[in-house]
């Protein structure tokens, strides 16, 4: 099983059931969840809406929690779409006319939004207006249209495909980082209660180890081995249980799938560094896929070096994959971009 992927609706379902509904109950990231308490108290305090918000950081920790977050703590509604469902300006022009004041407009994936709709946000973001054309060519009429002052919160795995016009037009930047295993336990050990299962403290920790610091892969692993739990008429997920769990689902002890280890046997084969683009072909996944999820674990477990000249994997990873020989690395090479 590949946790990698958007989950499916189910698995949505879960993760929503799963939600927590305040600031208070939500764990780890302590300091961007408590500079956001600070400005969504600030504007109340005003009677404003709150600065637009842009939050960064790998899939799965938390950006469309925090995002629910922000709407309940404006005492307002959340208005949901992302990047890739917006594809010309009329698409956002019914979105942004009909929001009331105040409302929070959740954009997620905001860095796959057409260039041409990021312009389009600019008037809306700053002026509260924005402008429709009705019949496009050379003698062409528009019409300026109002739209209530809003909050716009922004999900990217990818700031830097951002252009900086736009970037600069978030008064709040916060930036999402892989939760420490302490914080992983936490967040099992309150779903399982959520969930009304008995999760031992040792299993907690077996899981939240090899949950790459994710908590979404984290509530999947959970969801798997209560199943395994309940088919073996288990009271409770004990150590045992959370170990052949995680090994049916062929995880090992540093947060690696089957997917990963086909990407690092892939750089073990050729030796040579590598480029994104035929690595992709060579594993059958999205380039997207590579750098957003697969790498930035690998890279921070030492087993992938990004070099000038490409991908390589590390001797870690020779050692970690039980392969022979580790190529030395060309002088003047660095082991990371």
């Amino acid at each position: 099983m590949v946790f990698h992927d958007d989950p499916d609706p189910n698995d949505r379902e879960f993760d929503r059931s799963l939600r927590p509904s305040t600031f208070g109950e939500f764990v780890g990231q302590e300091q961007i969840r408590d500079n956001l308490r600070i400005a969504i108290t600030a504007a109340r305090g005003r009677n404003e809406p709150l600065d637009h918000v842009l939050l960064c950081g790998p899939p799965g920790l938390g950006k469309t929690t925090l995002a629910h977050l922000i709407a309940q703590g404006m005492q307002t509604d959340l208005v949901i779409t992302s990047g890739p469902a917006l594809g010309a300006p009329k698409d956002l022009a019914g979105t942004l006319t009909r929001l009331k004041r105040d409302q929070v407009l959740f954009i997620d994936e905001i860095h796959r939004l057409p260039k041409a709709l990021e312009e389009y946000l600019y008037s809306a973001m700053e002026d509260h207006a924005i402008d429709v054309v009705l019949d496009p060519g050379p003698s062409g009429r528009s019409v300026r249209l109002g739209v209530q002052p809003f909050t716009l919160v922004g999900a990217t795995t990818r700031e830097g495909l951002l252009t900086a016009a736009f970037r600069s037009r978030f008064g709040i930047v916060e930036r999402l980082e892989p939760y420490p295993p302490s914080d992983i336990e936490q967040i099992l050990l309150r779903a399982a209660v959520r969930l009304a299962v008995t999760l031992e403290p040792a299993a907690a920790k077996i899981c939240s180890e090899r949950s790459r610091g994710t908590p979404r892969m984290a509530l999947r692993i959970l969801r798997r081995v209560r199943d395994l739990a309940q088919v073996q008429e288990k009271p409770a997920i004990d150590a045992p249980t959370a170990r052949e769990g995680l090994e049916r689902l062929r995880i090992d002890h540093l947060g690696l799938e089957e997917v990963d280890r086909k990407l690092l046997r892939a750089l073990a084969q050729r030796g040579d560094p590598i480029g994104l683009k035929t690595l992709a072909a060579m594993i059958d996944e999205a380039e997207d896929t590579l750098e957003d999820v697969l790498e930035p674990h690998l890279i921070r477990c030492g087993l992938l070096a990004r070099t000038p000249r490409g991908r390589m994997a590390t001797a870690f990873a020779y050692e970690h994959l039980g392969l022979p020989g580790h190529p030395e690395r060309k002088s003047g090479e660095l082991p990371f971009a």
